[in-house]
């Protein structure tokens, strides 16, 4: 049995998923940055996390090829910088909304965490590349982390803001 790629779709954005944006720096200092949600902790030891990058997007070859790269999880307020890294034929970095931070990589101030790394190992995924990165250096802000669930934008609400008299573990 084989599961449609419309299927699969729908049956994904149902998981919710973190909103970062990606940054790094190419040799020649040119600035690259997308939207993802395919990001996670992998390993304590060493401290590894992933993201995941489709193999056509425009900044494919400066992130599987950069010494470093940033993740920057987004706060709940910051839907309008996700979509801006994620839309094409622009520039994202317009706005003004990154600075350098961490390891001199374009970071945004007020995201819910960033965190540095240096690449580690680039996998096959399929039509996707899975960039693993060693963290080098991290930030943790006070936000709400940004949420993409069901194809949107939302904001995580707690079970005790939701049901009152509901147990909380």
């Amino acid at each position: 049995m084989t599961i449609t790629s419309e299927e699969f779709t729908r049956t994904m954005a149902r998981v919710p998923a973190p909103v970062t944006v990606a940054t790094t720096v190419d040799a020649s200092g040119h600035r690259w940055g997308f939207t993802g949600s395919s990001f996670s902790s992998l390993s304590l030891a060493p401290p590894l996390v992933l993201i995941c990058l489709g193999k056509s997007a425009s900044t494919h070859e400066a992130f599987t090829t950069a010494g470093s790269f940033m993740i920057n999880i987004l706060a709940e307020g910051q839907a309008d910088i996700a979509r801006r890294f994620a839309a094409s034929g622009v520039d994202r970095f317009a706005a003004g909304d990154t600075l350098p931070m961490e390891l001199g990589l374009p970071g945004i101030p007020e995201a819910v965490a960033r965190v540095a790394c240096a690449l580690h190992r680039v996998v096959d995924g399929g039509d996707h590349s899975v960039l693993i990165g060693r963290v080098v250096a991290a930030h943790v802000g006070e936000e709400a982390p940004l949420v993409y669930y069901d194809r949107s934008f939302q904001r995580p609400v707690s079970v005790a803001e939701t049901a009152p008299g509901a147990a909380v573990w």
